[in-house]
């Protein structure tokens, strides 16, 4: 007995169906892939130059990139130009990439302030206003890493610090991760993003999570001197260079045409 005409044709109906659905699914074009930021290398810091001539920890360039790819846009956009004034006057004018590359140099001059560019240090701090209990550890009065932070620093800036593992590892240890450089920058700017963008805290304050941003103590003197290099597209210097270049006259165009 041969097949009902009906259900043929219901067959071949079925099979164009799942032929074409196959033909539009792989006609689809496929998203691309959004292009990488673009990111230019931070000047080095006194310290910095200091230390290539003497030895010593150093900043290593790679760090800027670590930097520069994680800053939210909020860091880059018109909220922050008010806060970061006094150090690069031309912030709203400048590109994406040069904002980058002053939010790079800028935690290099904070790291050489506080752990003076080496990665692993840890500091006891005696003085009353430090000691405070770290939630996580239970230790008073101690800061790690290129920034000086704290294992707490995990539960109130979501940072990536496992203190769990890393209590298995020697004091110091480069592979504690509250010590590894990503961590310890990543670290770093999301509790600047929480300071400026959510709670509307200014740069420079005395209410600031580090001592060397906080204006008026010896801490910030040794942080502003850091600052004393940041890349040229911040300094009102490159804008009046601009404004001072001669305009070439109609018969220069036409003299440099020929």
């Amino acid at each position: 007995m041969f097949p009902h005409k009906t259900a043929i044709r219901g067959a071949a109906l079925l099979a164009s169906a799942l032929i074409v659905a196959g033909c539009s699914r792989s006609s689809q074009p496929v998203a691309a892939a959004a292009p990488p930021p673009a990111m230019k290398p931070a000047p080095p810091t006194p310290i910095d130059v200091k230390r290539a001539e003497i030895g010593g920890p150093m900043w290593d360039p790679a760090w800027d990139k670590i930097v520069e790819q994680a800053l939210p846009p909020e860091l880059l956009s018109a909220r922050v130009d008010r806060d970061v004034g006094p150090f690069c006057p031309r912030f709203d004018f400048i590109s994406d990439a040069d904002k980058r590359a002053f939010w790079a140099y800028f935690f290099q001059a904070l790291a050489g302030a506080e752990g003076g560019l080496k990665p692993t240090a840890h500091v006891r701090h005696s003085e009353p206003a430090m000691q405070v209990k770290d939630g996580v550890t239970g230790a008073p009065g101690r800061t790690e890493g290129l920034l000086q932070l704290a294992y707490e620093d995990e539960k109130r800036y979501g940072c990536d610090f496992d203190y769990e593992a890393d209590r298995r590892l020697a004091a110091g240890s480069p592979d504690r991760t509250i010590l590894q450089p990503k961590n310890n920058l990543e670290c770093g700017i999301k509790i600047l993003e929480k300071e400026l963008i959510q709670q509307h805290k200014r740069l420079l304050s005395r209410t600031e999570y580090w001592s060397t941003l906080q204006p008026g103590t010896v801490s910030y003197h040794v942080f502003a001197r850091q600052m004393a290099n940041v890349p040229p597209a911040c300094s009102r210097r490159a804008e009046e260079r601009a404004e001072k270049k001669p305009v070439p006259t109609q018969g220069q165009l036409i003299s440099s045409s020929r």
